[in-house]
Protein backbone atom coordinates (compact mmCIF):
# COMPACT_ATOMS: atom_id res chain seq x y z
CA UNK A 1 0.00 0.00 0.00
CA UNK A 2 1.33 3.04 -1.15
CA UNK A 3 -0.45 5.17 1.01
CA UNK A 4 0.45 3.65 4.33
CA UNK A 5 3.48 4.39 6.24
CA UNK A 6 4.40 0.63 8.26
CA UNK A 7 6.38 0.84 10.98
CA UNK A 8 9.44 -2.08 11.64
CA UNK A 9 7.30 -5.91 12.42
CA UNK A 10 6.85 -6.29 16.47
CA UNK A 11 8.42 -9.98 16.65
CA UNK A 12 8.74 -12.73 19.09
CA UNK A 13 10.50 -15.81 18.99
CA UNK A 14 8.46 -18.47 16.53
CA UNK A 15 5.30 -15.96 16.44
CA UNK A 16 3.67 -14.27 13.97
CA UNK A 17 5.26 -10.09 13.26
CA UNK A 18 2.70 -7.35 13.27
CA UNK A 19 2.89 -4.05 11.53
CA UNK A 20 1.43 -0.91 12.78
CA UNK A 21 0.79 1.46 10.08
CA UNK A 22 -0.86 4.98 9.67
CA UNK A 23 -2.04 7.24 6.49
CA UNK A 24 -2.11 10.95 5.35
CA UNK A 25 -5.16 11.12 6.87
CA UNK A 26 -4.27 9.81 10.50
CA UNK A 27 -6.05 6.45 10.48
CA UNK A 28 -4.34 3.45 11.82
CA UNK A 29 -3.58 0.21 10.41
CA UNK A 30 -2.48 -3.56 11.70
CA UNK A 31 -1.68 -6.23 9.47
CA UNK A 32 0.66 -9.44 9.89
CA UNK A 33 4.35 -8.48 8.55
CA UNK A 34 4.18 -9.73 5.04
CA UNK A 35 0.98 -9.43 4.41
CA UNK A 36 0.17 -5.78 4.78
CA UNK A 37 -2.87 -6.05 1.50
CA UNK A 38 -4.85 -7.65 3.95
CA UNK A 39 -4.39 -5.23 6.75
CA UNK A 40 -7.52 -4.65 9.40
CA UNK A 41 -8.53 -0.67 9.87
CA UNK A 42 -11.20 -0.92 12.23
CA UNK A 43 -9.83 -1.03 15.88
CA UNK A 44 -12.21 -3.22 17.32
CA UNK A 45 -11.97 -5.65 14.22
CA UNK A 46 -8.21 -5.41 14.72
CA UNK A 47 -8.32 -5.85 18.49
CA UNK A 48 -10.45 -8.61 17.83
CA UNK A 49 -7.79 -10.37 14.97
CA UNK A 50 -4.89 -9.42 17.68
CA UNK A 51 -6.45 -11.39 20.84
CA UNK A 52 -6.98 -14.17 18.67
CA UNK A 53 -3.61 -14.66 17.49
CA UNK A 54 -2.44 -14.26 21.04
CA UNK A 55 -4.96 -17.18 22.22
CA UNK A 56 -3.54 -19.26 19.24
CA UNK A 57 -0.18 -18.86 20.17
CA UNK A 58 0.81 -16.54 16.84
CA UNK A 59 1.82 -13.79 19.21
CA UNK A 60 2.86 -14.13 22.52
CA UNK A 61 5.17 -12.08 22.71
CA UNK A 62 2.66 -9.36 23.34
CA UNK A 63 1.25 -10.57 26.40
Amino acid sequence: MDDITWEDPFCGEGASCFRLGTDRDGNGYIAIAGAEDDHLTDSRDALRRMILDIKAGKADHLL
